[in-house]
């Protein structure tokens, strides 16, 4: 498709299976590069080009367009002296990319490898990387909530100064619509492989809900939004959103009871793919599409009882935050 009809900008697709993960880049036109990720590694990509060195004798881990190599060597693009770095030569590293893209790709290295440099900033940040643990989706979860936790760019910390904790575009922000972990697992029954773990509001304070992926029907509440807040209608995107900005206006007294929410819920969400995987491998076809998008109804269900008493809990609570309020000295 990319060969006839091109891309007139910039994009990147995943694809996966049960056996392996690819990343491919479309630089505009009808160039193309894609690598495999290695099944013991992670990669990590912001609003840039994000592959490094292609090797073109690799055809195991690397594919590309018809003609790019030409392509680049006609039109001069290559100003390395060695190699083929897709980064380099299709790439960009302005101001943009120094406050907007790289600091999100070096917290995400950062919470996964800590020993990683403080160099936010940097145009050489690896694509792919290993760690010493392997990795859950409570962790993806935790990087795309992020908003450079611990650290002096942090927007609710107290180290550094105004300047550091404004400096930098988070990963999580309040204008995210949604956000996403996409995992298909290899050993989960046929056709339960895939689950969508779905956050609408505040990656940072709302849950990654599971849906299995093989289903023909989706609760009315995610379905179903108004353009705005209505009270009167059951929506899943403005209950998370009225979470998350009732948890933020009272950060440093609600994070703390946001943090035990979500911990609760990724505890029953664990539980709940436990027992569907269980019912799943019984189950084939149209028995197994039924019982997943069922299952899906119910853990919705259940998230959004917890969701609905943590509001009603922390409105209740914020009736006593108000500065408006006054006691009468006892001496007076």
């Amino acid at each position: 498709m990319i060969k006839q009809y091109g891309s007139p900008a910039g994009n990147s697709v995943l694809f996966s299976d049960r056996d392996s993960v690819w990343y491919m880049e479309i630089v505009t036109g009808h160039h193309w590069v894609a690598q495999r990720i290695p099944d013991d590694a992670y990669a990590v990509a912001a609003n840039q080009v994000a592959i490094q060195q292609v090797d073109f004798d690799d055809t195991d881990n690397f594919a590309w367009s018809e003609g790019i190599r030409e392509f680049v060597e006609d039109n001069h693009l290559n100003t390395d002296k060695e190699g083929w770095n897709f980064r380099h030569i299709f790439g960009t590293m302005n101001e943009k990319d120094r406050h907007y893209n790289t600091p999100r790709v070096w917290y995400a290295h950062h919470v996964l490898n800590p020993e990683v440099p403080d160099e936010p900033e940097s145009a050489d940040l690896p694509f792919i990387m290993r760690t010493n643990h392997k990795i859950s989706v409570e962790d993806i979860a935790q990087i795309l909530g992020s908003h450079y936790n611990e650290t002096k760019y942090d927007p609710f910390g107290h180290d550094g100064d105004e300047r550091d904790r404004l400096r930098y575009r988070p990963i999580g922000l309040n204008r995210t619509q949604n956000s996403h972990v996409l995992q298909v697992r290899d050993n989960a029954p046929a056709g339960a492989e895939g689950i969508m773990w779905l956050c609408l509001g505040y990656p940072t304070f709302s849950p990654y809900v599971p849906f299995y992926t093989n289903a023909n029907d989706t609760d009315p509440s995610y379905s179903t939004t108004p353009l705005k807040l209505d009270t009167d209608v059951d929506s899943a995107y403005w209950m998370y959103r009225t979470l998350s900005t009732i948890t933020e206006s009272h950060y440093s007294k609600f994070i703390q009871q946001n943090r035990d929410y979500l911990t609760a819920l990724y505890r029953r969400f664990r539980e709940h793919v436990a027992e569907t995987d269980a019912a799943a491998s019984e189950l084939s076809g149209k028995d197994l599409t039924k019982a997943l998008t069922e299952a899906n109804y119910k853990i919705v269900a259940e998230a959004k009882a917890a969701t609905k008493a943590q509001i009603n809990d922390m409105l209740m609570q914020s009736i006593n935050l108000s500065r408006l309020t006054f006691d009468m000295d006892k001496n007076l």
